[in-house]
């Protein structure tokens, strides 16, 4: 009867190896094989596809770009998400329309939204350009500037995804005691301080299992790149999920984006366990 329990784990098991274990040994084992255009097979060619890896400046460059890309859209989106939910958390006319209101770019899929921002980049056609000029503000090369191109996606990406966070972060004001804001007003603690002092204390955990999962979807960023500016002008805006994709499924370099990809990996999961140890040090202890 003891051993008959692991019978129920088998079906599961067999999903994980299936979905997950057989794709990564097997990525594993292309990596080292010279998989092209030209040579299809798993000929082994020993370690030459991350020595050449190592020497790529456009794939580190990718790396970087996509680093700069994603704290900088996580941190607004936490910031932004965190007054949404502050203004909706307290007494306002018509929250619960506003609560549904803020939800709705999460709820697109990221092609028809970078479509949509597409569009609205449009430097002739689109209407941003023009609403800018009758501000006094002045047209701006969205999509054919390196600079503004990436401004341009780090606002698509903030529309979208600010909604998460807000989502996250008013689940935990909803869940926060009163006693502490009641000591709070008793000491005569005012609206600022009692933010930092007892409401950002105590949501020290949400807000690093937020800014966690954000972090791991923002460092996947393929859809908006891809529709939004295709890596351009030149690869001002290209980061390494969109370089991957390019050395796989448009040179057809299959061996190489395989060894791209395992160091992709291996480098996201190192950074993302320093930043969540940190993350935990410094916001969930000091609520603690």
């Amino acid at each position: 009867m003891y051993r008959q329990k692991y019978l129920f784990l088998l079906p599961g098991l067999l999903v994980l190896v299936a979905i997950i274990l057989f794709p990564l040994l097997f990525t594993i084992r292309v990596s080292f094989s010279s998989w092209d255009v030209y040579n299809p097979g798993l000929n082994w060619i020993g370690g030459e596809n991350y020595g050449r890896l190592w020497e790529d400046a456009r794939y580190w460059q990718a790396l970087g770009r996509l680093t700069l890309l994603s704290v900088t859209t996580v941190l607004i989106q936490y910031v932004l998400g965190f007054a949404l939910a502050l203004m909706v958390w307290r007494d306002l006319a018509a929250r619960r329309l506003f609560r549904v209101l803020f939800l709705i770019p999460m709820m697109t899929t990221p092609v028809v939204m970078s479509v949509l921002w597409r569009t609205i980049f449009h430097e002739s056609l689109g209407p941003l350009n023009p609403i800018l000029e009758s501000l006094g503000i002045g047209a701006a090369p969205w999509l054919s500037s390196a600079g503004w191109a990436f401004a341009a996606v780090v606002m698509v990406e903030v529309w979208q995804w600010t909604p998460f966070m807000f989502l996250l972060l008013l689940a935990g004001l909803l869940s926060l005691p009163n006693e502490p804001y009641l000591a709070a007003k008793i000491d005569g603690a005012g609206p600022v301080r009692t933010f930092f002092s007892v409401t950002f204390p105590m949501l020290g955990a949400i807000s690093v299992g937020a800014i966690l999962i954000r972090l791991i979807e923002a460092s996947k960023i393929m859809e908006t790149v891809y529709v939004l500016t295709s890596g351009g002008p030149g690869t001002s805006t290209e980061t390494s999920s969109y370089y991957i994709y390019i050395r796989g499924m448009r040179d057809f370099q299959i061996g190489y984006s395989a060894a791209l990809s395992l160091t992709y990996l291996i480098i996201m999961i190192v950074a993302l366990t320093v930043i969540a140890k940190l993350l935990v040090r410094a916001l969930v202890k000091d609520a603690a």
